[in-house]
């Protein structure tokens, strides 16, 4: 029995890689291999979410959201490095949903749109709706980006990660990481001052 059971484990083919489910996903929009990709990885954002949001229950229902919204994210942006790109969309979900229970204006302000706008007074974020409405433009800004660009921004506000990290984690250049980065915010900066409608 033994040399039988060697052949079948030395004949067994790898599991594929997260890049090749993730370019799977985003050929055929197949649920199965987005399934198993974000199976591998589920741990890990149940425990980012439990850190951030400290309740058990909150944070399975935040884990199921976040796969959700991985069905659609995935089929419109293109990521180099699938583990740190959704450690930083799930630190970044848990802080928004923090940030609308608060109610707070001011308090640890923002991880998403403080990070962007620089200029946060004409915003008058000073209600939950509207701050709310803040923070999903960001997310429709966000998704306006190119990939690099999209990528990168990402890594360095929301994962906190250093330029030469980044250039590490992408294969780009330190002085294209910059670039990405600097172009990212204007871009996010001007998305959000057109389409933010004022009060």
């Amino acid at each position: 029995m033994l040399p039988f059971f060697l052949k079948l484990f030395t004949n067994a083919k790898p599991p594929p890689s997260d890049a090749e489910l993730l370019r799977l996903y985003r050929q055929t929009g197949e649920l199965e291999h987005l399934g198993e990709l974000f199976q591998r990885h589920s741990e890990m954002v149940y425990l980012v979410c439990l850190k951030y949001l400290r309740e058990e229950e909150e944070s399975k229902d935040a884990t199921m959201h976040l796969f959700e919204h991985l069905a659609t994210a995935l089929l419109q942006h293109e990521v180099s490095n699938f583990k740190s790109w959704l450690y930083a969309t799930a630190k970044n979900h848990c802080l928004m949903q923090l940030r609308a229970k608060k109610g707070q204006p001011g308090t640890g302000l923002d991880e998403t749109s403080a990070l962007f706008v620089e200029n946060q007074e004409p915003l008058h974020l000073s209600e939950a709706e509207q701050r709310e409405e803040t923070e999903q433009l960001l997310q429709q800004a966000l998704q306006q980006l190119p990939p690099a660009q999209y990528t990168c921004v990402e890594l360095f506000y929301l994962q906190q990660k250093s330029y030469k990290e980044i250039a590490d984690l992408t294969g780009h250049e330190l002085s294209k990481v910059k670039s990405y980065i600097q172009n990212g915010k204007r871009n996010l900066k001007i998305y959000m001052e057109k389409h933010h409608a004022p009060r």
